[in-house]
């Protein structure tokens, strides 16, 4: 938000989103392509989404991950959240979208859009190191930089 304007929880919208971050073994991170639904240039965006409003969040995120790349995954640990605010597109307002990044595991499934007219092209895994120079999504470096941040297992 470009002002500083106290509001109550009740003068917003919110948006609850939940991703996972998942590399394999040859430095290739899991990514879906967004194709920007007709008001945004399409991007690489982690594969997630938005959490409907009877589902809890692990549900909302196997879900989406199923969606979007055809995989069935396990939800691990909660690597980052971050949050923005704007002005709604599609209401009158302001909104806050509430974002969280989980680390998760490959279960079942095969790579693979399972929705029809979404906002999801294709998912693919890209290498880590042809990431610079490609549109993406800032939730994909917000998740990474996290992973860096991450201690490593023991």
């Amino acid at each position: 938000m470009s002002e500083a304007v106290p509001m109550e929880f009740t003068e917003y919208h919110t948006r609850l989103a939940a991703y996972v971050l998942i590399v394999d073994d040859q430095d290739r991170v899991l990514l879906a392509w967004w194709n920007g639904e007709g008001h945004s240039e399409p991007e690489w965006s982690l594969p997630g989404g938005g959490i409907d409003f009877d589902e809890s969040i692990m549900a909302g995120v196997v879900r989406e991950v199923f969606e979007e790349t055809g995989y069935d995954v396990e939800p691990g640990a909660l690597l980052t959240e971050h949050h923005f605010t704007a002005r709604g597109r599609t209401f009158d307002g302001w909104f806050r979208s509430q974002r969280f990044v989980f680390e998760a595991t490959i279960t079942g499934g095969e790579l693979g859009t399972t929705e029809v007219g979404g906002s999801t092209d294709h998912a693919q895994w890209v290498p880590l190191s042809e990431l610079d120079g490609q549109p993406r999504s800032e939730i994909v470096d917000i998740a990474l930089a996290a992973r860096e941040r991450k201690p490593a297992s023991r």
